[in-house]
């Protein structure tokens, strides 16, 4: 895995680092390769219980797209007559990251040291829960570079801030204060620049060391009562709490709670 992505896994916790600080942690192949693998790496690992996304340096999570890669191969593509073919990267890298994060049973934490921008927000937008420093800010930037959304941003920011606010944030790109972040529901949880790095391992580690199945099954239950009928819902939230309600991690919980202990879960 190259350097521009770093990769850890400890004690059930595996934390993803966008590492280049120098670029604003932009998005070159190199990057991008290395961001899918280290997410399908985190999605498949059966000893990885939470997943904690973060990014080196402390002026930028990820300004998406690194226009000046980009650039080149754009005008060598439309020299070649093949103009929409350097945009197969949304195809080949930002789709299956996203789909990594989101379709991961395990709970993905964001942490958001900086600015978050274009497919960069929609990688944030695709974890879980966000911890963003006051520094912070997002911006969906796409329009702003004549282009539409990807990166899931187009499922996930409705879903968020609500249909009519998603349009007016992609068709009039703008910077999103962190406080206004929080406002609209981007950011689960604001904390200042000096103390992100060490509230987001304590959040992620927190779910790490948790009921696993559970969170699992709360995962699949929002997702599911999106898009199905408050009958359906009943119908899976009895069959998810029937699978929780059988797991080892609900008879320590009890157990713990009858004897006034803290639980100590196995994850499973």
């Amino acid at each position: 895995m190259a350097d521009t992505v770093l990769y850890e896994v400890s004690d059930g916790l595996a934390t993803i680092t966008l590492n280049r600080p120098e670029a604003m942690n932009a998005m070159n192949i190199e990057t991008k390769v290395a961001f899918r693998e280290a997410a399908q790496a985190a999605a498949a690992d059966d000893s990885v219980r939470a997943i904690l996304l973060t990014a080196a340096g402390d002026r930028a999570f990820c300004v998406g797209q690194d226009l000046k890669e980009h650039i080149g191969g754009l005008m060598a593509a439309r020299e070649a007559g093949s103009g929409g073919g350097v945009m197969s990267t949304v195809q080949e890298h930002y789709n299956p990251i996203v789909r990594a994060l989101t379709g991961t049973a395990k709970p993905v934490v964001a942490a958001v040291n900086g600015v978050a921008a274009g497919a960069g927000f929609g990688f944030a937008l695709a974890a879980d829960y966000r911890i963003v420093a006051d520094t912070a800010a997002f911006n969906t930037s796409f329009a702003g570079v004549a282009l539409t959304a990807d990166s899931g941003i187009s499922w996930t920011l409705p879903r968020v801030v609500g249909p009519s606010r998603a349009a007016d944030l992609l068709l009039f790109p703008r910077s999103i204060t962190a406080q206004e972040a929080y406002e609209l529901g981007i950011a689960n949880r604001i904390v200042p620049s000096a103390e992100l790095a060490a509230e987001a391992v304590k959040v992620a580690r927190g779910l790490a060391e948790g009921p696993t199945l559970a969170y699992a099954a709360l995962k699949e239950s929002l997702a599911y009562g999106l898009t199905h009928s408050l009958e359906e819902t009943l119908e899976k939230e009895d069959e998810l709490q029937t699978r929780a309600g059988s797991s080892e991690d609900h008879v320590i919980a009890v157990q713990a709670f009858v004897n006034k202990e803290k639980p100590k879960y196995l994850g499973r």
